[in-house]
């Protein structure tokens, strides 16, 4: 019997919503999740954060204090969920935090990415060996920097009977093509926007952090016309490898096409829905035509009107959620942060290059010792 190999795993995506924070033991071929945690950040935090994402005033200033307050806010989120699961610090080997995406530019002539959170500051708050920067190893290596969780995808819900699309919904879409044919090569890339769209609309118009359930998507109709301008957008064309954010996706990028400002809320609201659900299954007839099963993760997975819109634009094709196959879809990021930081302790490679366009698999992250 292998003996544990307690990893924590942080994880807070492009929604801004807070922290997920996992507990996982790797010592078998397969984690096996012991504890979860989500860790809201204060919202004075969330609406800096959510500022720093465009350019502005003083960004070097406020990014510095944000990377330290962020970091601050990860050991929160740690020592939280160590408590709540009575588990001692010196049980656990490492941390894996992805940190606060606040530009992902790999497109630019010199690409770049940067996630905040200081791991510094997450060791010594913890006392735990943290591993952190995951990204930026895989773009020096030539790559995009994103997705990574794919790699992790093919450990948890490859499968040799069915050919799958994992689609992760969280403020951006993205999808892990995992063939059943062993051989066959893993893809996948961000399809565009999410929830950051549904989330920020909402919030803007209503106040609301978020649609329960779709229901204000689902009292509304789409409007075509709207829905047409946004479908020229030109990443929904580009070819592989691809990865974008919420800093090309983003309420300033909603507002510039004049029709949103025309119709009701809830038009608009479900003309995104729509949006996610067209780009999503256009990406998937494009490059993963021998599809025949979706599982969907993320926290997308729990809007119902979204996840209709789907099965609507699916055809054959099934869209059921990872909990169908014994995979918490909530978790499934910060748990695969804690899996690429026990690769890094381990010395092997965590990025994909057949999913990121880097030239070689490479050893990600840094090591910030206890």
């Amino acid at each position: 019997m292998p003996t544990e190999a307690l990893y924590i795993g942080l994880m807070s995506g492009t929604s801004m919503d807070g922290i997920d924070a996992v507990l996982v033991d790797l010592a078998g071929a397969v984690p096996s999740l012991r504890a979860s945690h989500s860790h809201p950040y204060p919202d004075k935090l969330r609406t800096e954060l959510a500022a720093l994402t465009t350019p502005g005033e003083n960004e070097i200033d406020r990014m510095g204090q944000l990377d330290i307050r962020v970091g601050r806010c990860f050991a929160e989120a740690v020592n939280a969920l160590l408590e709540a699961s009575n588990c001692p610090t010196e049980s656990i080997t490492a941390i894996g935090s992805h940190g606060q995406t606040i530009r992902h530019r790999p497109c630019f002539t010199v690409p770049f990415t940067l996630q905040i959170g200081d791991p510094n500051t997450i060791s010594q708050g913890t006392g735990i060996t943290t591993v952190a920067d995951f990204r930026r190893r895989d773009m020096a290596a030539g790559g995009e920097g994103a997705p990574l969780v794919p790699a992790f995808h093919e450990v948890v819900l490859r499968s040799h009977q069915r050919n799958r699309v994992i689609l992760n919904l969280g403020g951006i879409a993205n999808i892990t093509w995992l063939p059943a044919d062993p051989a066959a090569t893993i893809v996948g890339f961000d399809t565009g926007p999410a929830n950051v769209l549904l989330d920020q609309w909402i919030e803007h118009q209503l106040g609301k952090c978020y649609d329960q359930d779709g229901a204000l998507a689902a009292s509304g109709r789409v409007d075509q016309k709207l829905l047409n301008q946004l479908l020229q957008e030109p990443y929904f064309q580009r070819g592989l490898p691809k990865s974008t954010g919420t800093d090309h996706f983003n309420l300033k990028w909603l507002e510039a096409h004049p029709q949103a400002h025309e119709l009701p809320v809830e038009t608009v609201q479900s003309t995104l829905v729509e949006l996610t659900a067209v780009s999503v299954m256009q990406a998937v007839t494009r490059h993963c035509p021998q599809a025949n099963e979706m599982l969907v993760c993320g926290g997308g997975v729990h809007n119902r009107f979204l996840l209709s819109r789907l099965r609507a634009h699916a055809g054959r094709l099934k869209v059921t959620s990872t909990a169908d196959v014994g995979v918490d879809p909530d978790w499934i990021e910060a748990t695969a942060f804690a899996w690429l930081a026990q690769r890094t302790l381990k010395h092997l490679p965590g990025n994909l290059p057949s999913v990121t366009g880097a030239s070689q698999p490479v050893i990600l992250g840094g090591i910030y010792p206890a």
